[in-house]
């Protein structure tokens, strides 16, 4: 059983596709299902759809916001059919579950799936590490939300499998420290942005892409609690600097 996946539905319009998800999980070992926001829910259309998957609709956490539905994940995998304004490492679901598969014990793992119509904005898309991708033909490359959670868990089961037999970690050596939470990067990012406007590097009037950059490079890192303590111990030292030249009538940090 993977139980460190999570499997993240955004504000999912027909119930009938949260039943399609929690069969498509079942059929791959896969019991941990958040739903943000969704439109329906419970509902008799997701026990149809379900096919006996029950458990896991009744199991199934329902939050009001992606943050708190990934607060305690170390990695975030975004799925996306659309090309970003900034690019943003992408996978196949191989690829995911590659880095995924090997985490089992170690971290948690969620990944996202956006509304029906339109996917992940954005802005939910930069709470990712990676953005993974199903390469269907580019002439009818739309998939149901339970088909895209099927084929990538299929690849998650897979991976399992074959990790039975012994698996190399993800960095080819077992890591000292636990990966950094999502809540913990968020503070991060907040610090950061902070201490950025503070200092006058991030004009809050004219932002550009400053932050979602930052973000991006950050995440690839995919650093671990105790390289984010460092940097936010970083930030604090140029805070106090700042202040300190400020009580001085000083300008340079």
């Amino acid at each position: 059983m993977s139980d460190h996946i999570r499997i993240v539905l955004v504000n999912t319009t027909h119930p009938g596709n949260i039943g399609g998800v929690a069969r498509a999980m079942k059929n791959m070992g896969l019991s941990d299902l958040c739903l943000v926001s969704p439109k329906l829910f419970p509902h008799p259309d997701a026990e149809a759809r379900s096919s006996g998957a029950t458990d896991l609709l009744a199991s199934a956490r329902v939050v009001d916001s992606l943050d708190e539905a990934i607060a305690d994940c170390e990695l975030v995998f975004g799925t996306s059919a659309r090309e970003r304004h900034i690019p943003w490492p992408l996978v196949d679901p191989r690829e995911l579950a590659a880095i995924a598969a090997p985490l089992k014990g170690k971290s948690r793992v969620a990944i996202l799936f956006g509304r029906e119509d339109r996917g992940l904005t954005n802005e939910e898309l930069q709470r990712c590490h990676h953005h993974v991708h199903i390469p269907a033909v580019e002439s009818f490359s739309s998939l149901n939300i339970a088909a895209a959670v099927q084929v990538i868990t299929y690849e998650l089961r897979m991976a399992e499998v074959a990790a039975e037999a012994g698996s190399k970690p993800q960095w080819g050596t077992d890591w000292d420290i636990e990966l950094a939470e999502h809540r913990e990067l968020e503070l991060l990012f907040e610090h950061l942005e902070r201490t950025l406007i503070g200092i006058d590097f991030l004009d809050p009037d004219n932002p550009r892409q400053l932050m979602p950059r930052l973000r991006r490079l950050l995440q690839r890192a995919v650093p671990d609690k105790v390289e984010v303590n460092v940097l936010r111990g970083i930030l604090k030292a140029v805070e106090r600097k700042v202040e300190l030249q400020a009580s001085k009538g000083g300008n340079d940090v």
